[in-house]
């Protein structure tokens, strides 16, 4: 197989103007706002039946049914629907879709009860730090979905169903069941989120898609030994193109050079200094979450964040007096107050 380059990554326009893009022979990638989700054809497309890994936010159902019509013709429909893991920015549009597609979902065992209505995850911690999209992951929704009988359990003996070819890796960490796919015939890595290919912490990076290898979704991982132990496991099936949960594809040397990189240095540069599950894990099994540990406070994020907050506070004040000196001591107390309402609200327990 033809390794592309980062640079030379195929976009394509639909004829409705959706843009998406080529990942590898049978296999499509679209970006929703800061997630992908990813189309697989079986056996390269041959008989024409594919699958849809993911499902993006909630409302995106439209651009995904006019990639798939794009792409096989319309009235296209998969022959499934595989969930990698159940946050909130993979689901999203599940239930729109088969409102069109009565077609069968499936997922790991582990993520069932987040699917089915029956376990929340555990809370985001938006004390990991690295960017914005950190501080106000305490607003992201943690909260079963529930798609009922229409969610199946995934076999565990690594087959992938209506997908011969590839092979089913379990990647804890991020979430309890997160799942990779891999195909061994030209090395191609479905990573969901159990690394990334931007910094998906930081709010620049996601509106830039700045390409860069990094380990899951900081806020949203709750056990990071589980975590390394998942890209151990896919570093050591020498991918040569990775297609993640969030940013553009990944490639050959960059790709094989950053893997490693990132396997060799975890700690440093996955792992964060402060943060709910750094020391401790949540514990979940098929039932849902056992256990969350106590919410941990990271002073360096806090102290900036006030700083921040006390300072457009100020500003705002002094630009509605006139730009005059401030006077009013009771006003700038209040303004004070209200802008440092969201350090509140991420300082509160879960």
């Amino acid at each position: 197989m033809e390794i592309l380059k980062n640079n030379e990554r195929s976009q394509i326009k639909s004829r409705t103007g959706v843009e998406y893009y080529k990942v590898s022979p049978g296999v499509w990638g679209m970006k929703i706002v800061f997630v992908n989700i990813y189309i697989v054809a079986s056996d390269t497309g041959q008989d024409g039946s594919w699958v849809l890994i993911d499902a993006g936010l909630k409302g995106s159902a439209d651009r995904i049914i006019k990639m798939a019509e794009d792409i096989f013709g319309k009235g296209a429909r998969p022959s499934s629907i595989i969930l990698t893991h159940g946050h909130f920015d993979h689901v999203g549009a599940v239930k729109e879709l088969l409102k069109v597609w009565t077609v069968p979902v499936y997922a790991h065992y582990l993520e069932l009860p987040y699917l089915k209505g029956i376990s929340s995850y555990p809370p985001p911690d938006p004390m990991v730090g690295g960017g914005l999209m950190s501080l106000l992951s305490f607003t992201f929704p943690k909260k079963a979905s529930d798609l009922g009988v229409r969610v199946r359990r995934i076999a565990a003996n690594g087959i992938v169903p209506d997908l011969p070819d590839w092979q089913l890796i379990h990647t804890p960490g991020h979430s309890p069941g997160q799942i990779a796919l891999f195909r061994e015939s030209d090395r191609t890595l479905i990573s969901a989120d159990a690394f990334v290919t931007t910094k998906q912490e930081s709010v620049f990076s996601v509106m830039t898609q700045k390409h860069v290898l990094s380990g899951p979704p900081k806020y949203f991982t709750i056990d990071w030994d589980a975590a390394k132990s998942s890209v151990q496991k896919l570093l050591a099936l020498n991918p040569l193109v990775a297609a993640s949960g969030h940013g553009y594809p990944m490639y050959g040397e960059e790709l094989s050079l950053s893997l490693n990189y990132l396997v060799n240095n975890f700690e440093k540069e996955a792992v964060p200094k402060y943060g709910r599950y750094v020391k401790e894990p949540a514990r979940a099994n098929k039932n849902g979450v056992q256990y969350v540990p106590k919410r941990v406070n990271n002073p360096e994020l806090i102290a900036a964040t006030a700083i921040i907050a006390a300072l457009t506070a100020i500003a705002i004040i002094y630009r509605l007096n006139g730009r005059k000196p401030i006077k009013n001591q009771l006003s700038v107390s209040y303004l004070a107050k209200k802008i440092l309402n969201p350090v509140k609200a991420i300082l509160q327990p879960s």
